[in-house]
């Protein structure tokens, strides 16, 4: 039955549901809080901290620290009934959910609550119990008339159902319909297997509960094709096999999807042996790698056709000189912290769909309905799912997490070996990023750091605190958030904390390289074709592709970074390339270097301009007319020990690359 408005169970609802709103989704993300349940401590909060510093989440995730769960929290069971439905459900469509609950041995007391909590991200409706007519309405029912309770929404996708009456005892049962009215409930736009009904439970009314481990799941089937995205190399040697990866993909970028018939490869340059048709069976899931053969150096944008439609690949370059360039994704998330989708699936589409050739799946810490850090068996099914995928040469996994600060600021961690730890900041011994290196450097073992979304929201960096050389030689400028390099960037990321952007680092004296990555939560490592300035991209210019030349190539500085497109970039200031420092007091004259600044961009689409950045300002810009491709060259003049320079160019439609920074040094 409903009865009057609940009490304790309002006051506990925000942490349940907050914890996983603060990061994930793809939509920039709002303020959030904690739940109970952790082990550690942390110290006491310093007033005088950095200035975005989130006290009111720190706060919570303490209170949820020292709170300790009574036996009766997280007991029970609970279960998806579907009476005769499919055992799955269609993305972004309407549908009903029968889900059970059974008390367990201790029960609910009165006054105790079980928290039902819908993913609060993909478009799934919030259960409400008071309008039969709209989206996501929900009854509940007891097994006994007998009990009473008051079930109330509590905060976004989260139902309470206090019990009001006689406590719930072993084998007593609720049962909540979810999409019980004639507009059902809303399911998640992306597809996923084992999406989580969360259940929670406060057995014993005293404020703080406990998730069901075991809580129920669907299967999210996606949609219809969509689209077809058509990826190949950057960078091919005359006369060497590349391999195309062709994806069809539901609306909202949902691989797996039911994709029979042909799609046809058209008007193939000649040079290039590629097979005129690509066949796709039921059993391919929408997937299909072929390879091909480029003789003939120059820059090729292939053609697939898809019925009446035509795709267009993304830039190959055919050329015996230059390094390779491979994309990477160095950041993203699973549903094993407040993502969609399984670690297995992440990689596959990483490599399947998006064409990557470097991937890392790096789920939050402390972040998650069951915390990774808490939880080995999901950090051992991540080490599982990282060494299946990986393949030298062909897909290179890096096995990491992320270090969630809600003082310092984000970083994720990546090891470049099978295994490493996790330290996380709601531990004291790791709450510092001083205290992460010093405990990395223990280890022994091949591991960086990158800082993101490192000038703005959700939490900006703390630059005041050096970078430590050793695990962070580049940094993160662009991801879903926007763009972290400097007020003037396209896309800037959402409230952008004054002198704190990349460019004012690199003004402290600080030598960062520069590299993109997604921080997607939708299950779509590096699936940015069709969606310019929604997400990042890490070039990795390796001499091979394995985790040690990418380790390399990441320390060396040679990379670049763009928010999603597929751009060749190369620059140099006279013979140095981009990441390297250059000695004024060898090179130049009077303690100053004069040089040229070469630029080469082949673009996705028609080209705005190219800025020239030299120290903290734009120097000089080149307006471009559509062009798809330039070369271009300045003369920087007097350039001192502690300057710097890169490059950023700008396609009209927003998407963009960073060059890695040449520093001046004594």
């Amino acid at each position: 039955m409903l009865g009057a408005p609940m009490s304790a169970a309002r006051a506990l609802a925000a942490g349940f549901c907050a914890l996983l709103c603060a990061c994930g989704g793809d939509e920039k993300p709002a303020p959030a809080k904690a739940p109970a349940g952790a082990e550690s401590a942390l110290p006491a909060a310093h007033p005088d901290g950095p200035p975005r510093a989130r006290w009111d989440t720190v706060d919570a995730i303490r209170e949820s620290l020292a709170a300790h769960n009574g036996p009766a929290d997280g007991g029970g069971r609970a279960w998806l009934e579907r009476d005769g439905q499919p055992p799955y459900t269609l993305n972004a469509t309407p549908d009903r959910f029968k889900l059970v609950y059974e008390a367990g041995p201790l029960g609910v007391a009165k006054g105790g609550t079980v928290f039902l909590q819908i993913s609060p991200f993909w478009g799934w409706s919030t259960p409400q119990v008071e309008a039969p007519d709209q989206r996501g309405y929900t009854t509940v029912t007891a097994s006994d008339p007998a009990i009473q309770f008051d079930a109330e929404t509590l905060d976004q996708q989260l139902l309470g159902i206090e019990i009001t009456g006689r406590p719930l005892v072993q084998g007593d049962r609720l049962t909540i319909v979810y999409g019980a009215g004639i507009a059902g409930a809303m399911t998640d736009r992306y597809a996923e297997r084992k999406s989580p009904f969360w259940f929670a439970v406060d057995g014993d009314g005293d404020g703080t509960r406990k998730v069901l481990e075991d809580s129920p799941t669907i299967d999210v089937h996606p949609g219809k094709p969509a689209g077809l995205l058509f990826t190949v190399p950057t960078v091919v040697r005359p006369g060497e096999t590349f391999r195309v990866t062709l994806a069809f993909i539901d609306a909202w970028r949902d691989d797996g999807v039911d994709a029979e018939g042909e799609v046809q490869l058209v008007d193939v340059p000649k040079g290039v042996e590629l097979p005129a048709t690509v066949r796709f069976a039921r059993e391919n899931e929408g997937r299909r790698h072929v390879e091909g053969v480029a003789h003939d150096p120059g820059t090729y944008r292939l053609r697939a056709r898809v019925g009446k439609d035509t795709v267009t690949s993304n830039p190959m370059v055919v050329t015996p000189e230059g390094p390779k360039i491979y994309w990477g994704d160095l950041h993203g998330h699973s549903n094993f912290s407040d993502g969609t989708g399984l670690p297995e699936d992440y990689f596959t589409y990483a490599r399947d769909v998006s064409g990557l050739d470097v991937s890392a799946l790096t789920d939050h810490d402390h972040w998650g309905m069951l915390p990774l850090y808490s939880h080995p068996e999901m950090w051992q099914e991540i080490q599982k799912q990282v060494h299946a995928f990986h393949e030298p040469g062909r897909f290179v996994t890096l096995l990491g997490y992320e270090w969630t600060s809600w003082i310092y600021g984000h970083r994720h961690v990546l090891y470049f070996g099978e295994t490493g730890p996790v330290y996380p900041w709601s531990s004291s011994e790791y709450e510092t990023p001083t205290q992460l290196w010093d405990a990395l450097a223990k280890t022994g073992l091949p591991v960086l750091t990158f800082a993101h979304h490192s000038a703005g929201d959700p939490i900006p960096t703390d630059w005041t605190i050096p970078p430590d050389p050793r695990f962070e030689p580049v940094t993160e400028i662009v991801s879903i958030h926007g763009a972290s390099e400097a007020a003037d960037a396209p896309n800037v990321i959402t409230h952008p904390l004054p002198g704190n952007f990349v460019r004012d680092a690199l003004d402290r004296g600080y030598r960062l390289g520069f590299v993109g990555s997604g921080d997607r939560h939708d299950g779509h490592p590096g699936a940015y074709q069709i969606d310019p300035q929604m997400g990042g991209l890490a070039a990795i210019l390796a001499d091979d592709l394995t985790r040690e030349g990418v380790l390399a190539a990441l320390r060396a500085k040679r990379v670049y970074a763009t928010n999603g497109p597929r751009m060749l970039l190369r620059m140099a200031l006279g013979s140095h390339r981009m990441g390297e420092s250059v000695s004024v007091a060898e090179a130049g004259k009077d303690g100053k270097l004069t040089d040229k600044l070469f630029v080469d961009v082949i673009a996705e689409t028609p080209l705005e301009k190219v800025d020239f950045v030299r120290s903290g300002r734009i120097e000089d810009t080149a307006k471009l007319a559509g062009e798809l491709e330039v070369m271009l060259d300045r003369e920087v003049r007097d350039l001192a020990s502690g300057e710097y320079v890169y490059v950023r160019a700008v396609q009209k439609d927003g998407g963009a690359v960073w060059s890695s920074p040449i520093f001046l040094v004594d």
